[in-house]
């Protein structure tokens, strides 16, 4: 009864004009930031978060949740028409959505990914809403041990996750944690790093490198590596489901829900396993004629499926962000940068100190959803007219939008010095394969688990034992173990039965 109580009054805060234009205008921009190809809903937040600053913060909140969620509504479009996934999550929908399209049925296979998304989305938000507060009531008993030792699983998590080698993931967060000492001291008050620059002293802002990171070197990127590339764009179809379609998707949309919550929920980052594992599940489960299609003109459960489990896991990866301050993707990264720009830190204490702010938030994807399907479904035409826009000013809009708000924020030359050194960083980072989420994760967490790290060992009296006293802090070390050795473990076993077979 307490959770719907909260939730009535976050829907009481949700639905009020000004909040109700923020969540319209951020899936509007979300779902057009989906479309366009190359622009991910991380570039978008990213892009933005210098603008909001003076923006109320549940408003601002509600805002960058549009975005987040209307990106991956948005994604679908691009991968069915153009076969061109502006995110990976739309990597297998443009398997089956874009034979669908050259098979003359883009409006079905638009459709099915529409409201399986709003199907799904509904379904997760539910679960974030359910299981979120107790979440969060069970992690505000852990003392300044587990915190760090949930930091570092946060660390592990997303440089073991994202992106393709260990390696590359922790030289990544490396760069984070150097860059989050860079300020004074938190206890001693000492300058650190800071190269005797004055502007330094404050530290490094999280917005800059936000901006810098993912807007700014996502436009470098693409001047100095990305030739002109001529998109074939597939005729749209009108937007409508046969009963055939609804019978074959409606399972397919449960099915990908089911798969795609739990992997949000857990800090185990990204949603390629579970849009993989659906699509993998419906091809499976297909028989006869409906089978023949996956790979031929292109089956609906191909799309269904998988879109669904993407917006389920999306939605959920909320559940990490807000209990536990863990992201679990590019976006949620930015998110956690977002919410620190307000000076609020997401973690158990969140649903206490911002109980408002965190409510409202959950009851504006209700209402998200329901503008998405909205936005969607009738408006398709409109969104498709977006991919006619010429990519040299699209990302030339994009770099005075990301210069013009890393500016404004303190009307400082050196600002924007260090924003396009920061740039040229994440187009070096790009080219040789590291992921740039993890710089951001160690930037904003560095911080808080050096002063957690500090406290622990205060408790411990000098003494590393403290972490392994209380069997929550052993868990969390197992689980930190877990994530770096097990990946290893099974790609060894994996390519040992691979050999067995060839030999064999």
């Amino acid at each position: 009864m307490d959770i719907l109580n909260a939730l009535m009054q976050g829907f009481a805060t949700a639905i009020t004009p000004v909040n109700l234009l923020w969540a319209l205008v951020g899936c509007a921009l979300g779902t057009a930031v989906g479309v366009l190809p190359g622009i991910g809903p991380a570039v978008a937040v990213a892009m933005l978060l210098p603008i909001t600053a003076k923006v109320e913060v549940t408003a601002s909140m509600i805002f960058f949740a549009g975005i987040y969620y209307g990106a991956m509504y948005g994604g679908s479009t691009t991968s069915i028409l153009l076969n061109t996934p502006g995110e990976t999550a739309s990597m297998v929908t443009a398997m089956e959505g874009n034979k669908m399209a050259k098979s003359g049925r883009a409006g079905a296979a638009l459709a099915t990914a529409a409201i399986g998304s709003f199907v799904a989305g509904t379904i997760a938000t539910v679960v974030v809403t359910l299981f979120a507060p107790f979440v969060a009531e069970f992690a505000v008993k852990l003392g300044p041990p587990e915190y760090f030792l949930l930091m570092l699983l946060a660390f592990t998590t997303v440089s073991a996750v994202l992106g393709k080698s260990t390696l590359r993931g922790l030289t990544a967060l490396f760069v984070g944690l150097a860059a989050g000492c860079v300020g004074m001291d938190q206890i001693s008050g000492q300058a650190r790093y800071t190269g005797g620059i004055p502007e330094m002293l404050d530290g490094i802002e999280i917005v800059l490198v936000a901006v810098g990171l993912f807007a700014v070197a996502e436009v470098l990127y693409a001047a100095l590596y990305e030739g002109r590339v001529v998109e074939g764009q597939n005729k749209m179809s009108k937007v409508h489901m046969t009963g055939r379609d609804w019978k074959r998707s409606i399972p397919a949309w449960l099915r990908g829900t089911a798969i795609g919550t739990p992997f949000g929920c857990i800090p185990a980052g990204g949603t390629e396993i579970p849009t993989f594992l659906s699509y993998a599940m419906e091809k499976k489960l297909a028989k006869g004629e409906d089978k023949a299609e996956f790979g031929g003109k292109g089956a609906i459960e191909g799309v269904a499926g998988p879109e669904a489990a993407n917006n389920a896991t999306v939605t959920a990866a909320l559940i990490p962000l807000l209990t536990l301050g863990i992201p679990t993707s590019n976006t949620t990264a930015i998110l956690l940068g977002a919410f620190q720009n307000y000076g609020i830190q997401p973690g158990p204490q969140l649903f206490t100190t911002s109980a408002t702010l965190v409510w409202a938030l959950i009851a504006s994807l209700y209402i998200g959803n329901v503008m998405l399907l909205v936005l969607n479904l009738p408006m398709v035409g409109l969104w498709v007219k977006l991919l006619k826009i010429p990519k040299p000013q699209l990302y030339a809009g994009i770099l005075i939008f990301a210069t013009v708000g890393a500016y404004g924020m303190r009307q400082s030359a050196f600002d924007l010095f260090l924003l396009y050194a920061i740039g040229v960083l994440g187009v070096v980072m790009r080219r040789f394969d590291f992921p740039t989420a993890p710089v951001v994760v160690g930037m904003i967490l560095g911080p808080l688990a050096e002063a957690q790290l500090r406290n622990a060992m205060s408790i411990g009296e000098g003494s590393a034992i403290v972490f392994v006293q209380r069997p929550m802090s052993i868990f969390l070390l197992a689980v930190v173990i877990g994530v770096l050795v097990l990946p290893r473990l099974m790609r060894a076993w994996s390519n040992r039965r691979a050999r067995q077979v060839l030999a064999g």
